[in-house]
């Protein structure tokens, strides 16, 4: 016999027809955006490669500087001039290019599969600058193999300056960091934790200090701090806060 909360969850909202007119929807991908803009924290929009505007902007606060999303969309690629320091900007352009040549020697099938993240600086209406992460990944190619329309996302960065240039590939350990002295992508791997510095890690993200860790792996302080450390060597970040964000954005936890 079925228990009674799991054929609730099963059942409730169990959908019987499709009609042609439903089907018709999953066109409208916009929705499936606002979606997931509602469920996060982060900020979300969309940039159009042919129009070179902003198709959507979410109503999260991060990325908008005191303007409101309507504002940020009529703004466009202004909105980056109004609100970008000159340093950063400069930043900005080598990394588009970059990232684009990176791009463009893909092979079209697997473009989709990756990701590019950097850090730069935003300022606020107030004069405030924030250093923000800003995450950038295809929604659709032209058929030329040219990205049409691009999702990104917005987030505070962990990191103490801008640049932190990276791009991921789904499903893959590999990644490329970009030297912006030279302007070249250096291929290299994910760094490997083992089980137990995972564990400590997402035992840090529940919030858990130091001695609760400690006791909830049954080890000594002294061992949770010496896991600590061979995190922070193996992720290359000074302290834990760093350790996270490296680790979520590069999909190790």
């Amino acid at each position: 016999m079925k228990n009674t909360t799991t054929s609730v969850l099963l059942t409730k909202n169990k959908v019987e027809k499709i009609s042609t007119k439903d089907l018709l929807q999953q066109q409208d991908y916009m929705e499936a955006i606002k979606a997931f803009a509602r469920l996060t924290y982060e900020s979300i929009y969309v940039i159009d490669y042919e129009k070179m505007v902003f198709e959507y902007v979410s109503e999260n606060p991060l990325f908008l500087c005191g303007y409101s999303p309507e504002e940020v969309l009529d703004l466009g690629y202004e909105f980056y001039f109004k609100n970008v320091p000159e340093k950063d900007l400069a930043l900005l352009s080598l990394i588009n290019e970059a990232g684009f040549d990176f791009f463009e020697k893909l092979p079209d099938e697997e473009k989709k599969q990756y990701s590019i993240t950097y850090d730069f600086h935003l300022i606020n209406q107030e004069g405030k600058a924030t250093l923000i992460n800003h995450k950038l990944t295809p929604l659709f190619l032209t058929g030329e193999g040219k990205i049409w329309k691009a999702m990104c996302i917005v987030s505070i960065s962990h990191h103490q300056q801008a640049g932190n240039i990276y791009i991921y590939k789904q499903g893959s350990d590999e990644l490329w960091e970009l030297n912006t002295t030279n302007k070249i992508w250096q291929k290299s791997a994910k760094p490997k934790l083992s089980k137990r510095e995972i564990e400590i890690l997402q035992l840090h993200a529940q919030g858990l200090t130091i001695n609760q860790i400690a006791e909830k792996i049954f080890a000594a302080p002294d061992t949770v701090k010496y896991y600590r450390r061979r995190i922070f060597e193996r992720l290359k970040v000074n302290n834990m806060v760093e350790a996270l964000s490296r680790a979520v954005n590069g999909k190790i936890i």
